[in-house]
């Protein structure tokens, strides 16, 4: 019998295209390679009876051109704080072998798994301010904040509706002051893309996404 699982988290998705990440539009990325990070901070969950609140699933990742091509390369990293179970939900969720179409569609065009880390991770998030931040100490660090209009001065406020989006269904776009890894997969991008949202996943797949006015539910 199949895992039952589920976990509602607070989502980053960053990498080092334009504003608007090209994968949610089936276009090829601004760079011609796609290199980023994504973190989830978990709020509440379970794998089977293994709890995963209060902890953050995070990796680094990059293709050679666009996603559905493949060759892709992921690191995970996990909460120091963990315990061996939850490492190992937490890794079979992320490998798509405990369902759910988002995580399988990755695992599908992925060709190297770097060996998880187990470390500390710092993790801010305030999606009414749309702002958030993600740190591993001599691993990684982005920072998420709003796009600036250039005309007056102030914020945009961005989102994408994906009614049959399988990772998230209407984030909040935004840019990155920082987006950086001396990890197994290294890059220091200039100020590019950044996603924002606060998701549900279960092994069935995306539950719904809770953005600041409503929350969309299957």
């Amino acid at each position: 019998m199949a895992e039952q699982w589920r976990l509602k988290a607070e989502y980053i998705k960053n990498c080092n295209c334009a504003p608007g990440c090209p994968c949610d539009f089936w276009a090829r990325p601004t760079n011609y390679s796609c290199s980023g990070i994504a973190a989830f901070n978990i709020l509440e969950g379970h794998f089977d009876k293994v709890p995963l609140g209060g902890l953050v699933l995070a990796m680094t990742y990059y293709w050679p051109g666009s996603l559905h091509m493949g060759h892709g390369q992921v690191q995970p990293f996990i909460s120091a704080h963990s315990t061996e179970e939850q490492r190992h939900a937490l890794l079979a969720i992320a490998s798509g072998k405990a369902g759910n179409a988002w995580f399988e569609v990755l695992a599908s065009v992925i060709e190297t798994i770097h060996p998880p880390k187990f470390v500390t991770i710092e993790f801010e998030f305030d999606l009414a301010r749309r702002r958030a931040r993600c740190f591993v100490p001599a691993e990684l660090e982005t920072i998420s904040e709003p796009i600036t209009n250039v005309v007056t001065g102030g914020t945009h406020t961005i989102r994408v509706d994906m009614p049959e989006g399988m990772e998230y269904r209407r984030p909040e776009i935004v840019t990155t002051s920082l987006l950086r890894s001396t990890g197994a997969i290294a890059f220091d991008c200039p100020p590019a893309h950044s996603s924002m949202a606060i998701v549900e996943h279960t092994e069935k797949g995306l539950i719904g996404d809770y953005t600041l006015t409503a929350s969309v539910a299957a």
